[in-house]
């Protein structure tokens, strides 16, 4: 935990909670330490869609090559919190205006999802563009098998078959396509992958790509092999192994002289530097259970329901009990922590250890740094919104 950001929602007035904190000095000192253990010839793009506040998005820039974005919202957006950054164009649905934003924009890297978003795209480019064709490809070791969420290896609506390469690399060689310029391949295809696993899975991008520059006799310029590294939120002091992965793409590079490596994470970069900070309302016995309400809930921090998961908290106690009638508290070594939706949908934390939980204490829930705010459902129920504070001091 951030001690920075803990001393920081422990001096919060109770009509400032909700809240959500960031340490803007400790994702600095990570992402500087991510950016160390990769190697020279691996671009490191951030993904926006994690977290988009442009304080996050402005505290990343030393220490990424770019930045991904995937509609044209976050195009005009992280454009605007970090001018002049390389982006990369993303994205199963462009929309005509979006295409022509980003030909406008003169993007980095567009990554094409089909043959007819390449032929749309031609039509569009007032400019030259530069293509990295995104393929869904097969992963026969099993690597995507238990996998809850994969964009790939498997059928889904993310890039392009295997089988339509070949079309598009015959569109690419014709006068009507020449401001379309290849690059190289993409392919993101799952996320929550451990550092032997994504390294497996990078493999695989590689070696397919490079056999395809071989029988079409193109030069292997770039392969991207996206994001996905693994966050675990059950031990949040189980990092991704950022230094082997590096090893072991030096070795990939090795293997593949001129060829550049791109990687896009996105909730392994910002996920520890943000908390979710409350306060409980009630504590409650139901069915021989302790349940905590607190203010705002899933509405706020989405990310424990739509992956079933606890999130991991913290109590900050509060002595001050300002009502003249017993101050509620947890009778049992576990406390379930629900929010204020009318909903048992809206759950935080199940079944969680705690020592002791009162009404009028605090939580801090922690990894609240990506798909956290930006992705929940703001105006269920129409409670108030939380306050952001973004804290930049010594990193710890």
């Amino acid at each position: 935990m951030s001690e920075l950001a803990l001393r920081h929602i422990d001096t919060l007035a109770p009509d400032e909670l909700p809240a959500y904190v960031y340490d803007l000095s400790e994702l600095r000192k990570h992402a500087a330490a991510v950016r160390a253990a990769l190697p020279q010839r691996v671009e490191l793009y951030y993904a926006a869609k994690a977290n988009p506040e442009a304080p996050v998005l402005a505290a990343l820039r030393d220490a990424v090559d770019g930045y991904e974005v995937s509609s044209g919202g976050e195009l005009a957006h992280v454009r605007a919190a970090v001018p002049g950054a390389p982006l990369a164009f993303g994205g199963p649905g462009k929309t005509s205006a979006e295409i022509a934003a980003a030909v406008a924009a003169g993007v980095h890297r567009w990554h094409v999802e089909s043959v007819h978003e390449l032929r749309r795209l031609a039509a569009a480019a007032t400019r030259p563009v530069d293509v990295l064709l995104r393929v869904n490809l097969p992963v026969g070791d099993g690597t995507l098998d238990s996998v809850a969420l994969a964009m790939g290896g498997r059928p889904t609506p993310f890039g392009l078959d295997p089988a339509e390469v070949p079309e598009c690399l015959r569109l690419l060689g014709t006068p009507e396509f020449a401001r379309l310029r290849l690059r190289g391949i993409h392919a993101h295809l799952a996320s929550g992958l451990a550092a032997s696993e994504q390294l497996a899975v990078a493999t695989g991008i590689v070696e397919w790509s490079a056999a395809l520059a071989e029988s079409h006799g193109l030069a292997l310029e770039e392969v991207n092999v996206g994001g996905g590294m693994a966050v675990d939120y059950e031990d949040p002091s189980a990092r991704f192994d950022w230094t082997a992965f590096g090893e072991g793409l030096a070795e990939l590079l090795d293997a593949h002289p001129g060829l550049t490596l791109r990687i896009e994470p996105g909730r392994a970069l910002t996920a520890y530097c943000g908390w979710y900070a409350t306060e409980v309302l009630d504590v409650k016995r139901s069915h021989g259970e302790d349940f905590a309400v607190v203010r705002g809930g899933t509405h706020h921090l989405r990310t424990p329901a739509t992956r079933g998961h606890s999130q991991p908290f913290t109590v900050r106690p509060v002595d001050a009990w300002p009502h003249p009638w017993p101050r509620p508290a947890t009778t049992e070594p576990t406390v379930t922590v629900s929010g204020q939706l009318c909903t048992p949908k809206d759950v935080l934390a199940h079944r969680s250890p705690v020592d002791t939980l009162r009404g009028g204490d605090r939580l801090a829930f922690a990894m609240a740094g990506a798909y956290a705010w930006n992705i929940s459902h703001h105006d269920f129920l129409m409670h108030p919104r939380p306050t952001f504070h973004h804290l930049d001091g010594p990193a710890s």
